[in-house]
């Protein structure tokens, strides 16, 4: 399953692009995680769906106190197999 996910929030300057990194690394998911203008963060992941749906429920958590999170906008789609790993960009 591919997903693209928007973070919006305090999510920026916070740690949340490595903890995501880390945490889709231990899940041995693949995509990327990067910081948009606006303000949210964007999160393009392949793999299994019950580890994406993992991950999902872990960022709503908000990982640890410093990060708010205030929306998720989710978009689910077919694996493009373009990603090797998980990256920062």
């Amino acid at each position: 399953m591919y997903t693209r996910i928007l973070v919006f929030g305090h999510v920026q300057g916070v740690g949340f692009r490595i903890t995501t990194k880390l945490r889709a690394d231990q899940l041995e998911l693949a995509g990327f995680v990067r910081n948009l203008p606006d303000g949210s963060v964007e999160i393009k992941v392949e793999g299994n769906k019950h580890k994406i749906a993992a991950l999902i429920e872990e960022i709503k958590s908000g990982y640890h106190p410093g990060i708010v999170i205030e929306r998720l906008d989710i978009e689910k789609g077919i694996n493009t197999n373009s990603f090797k790993n998980f990256i920062i960009k």
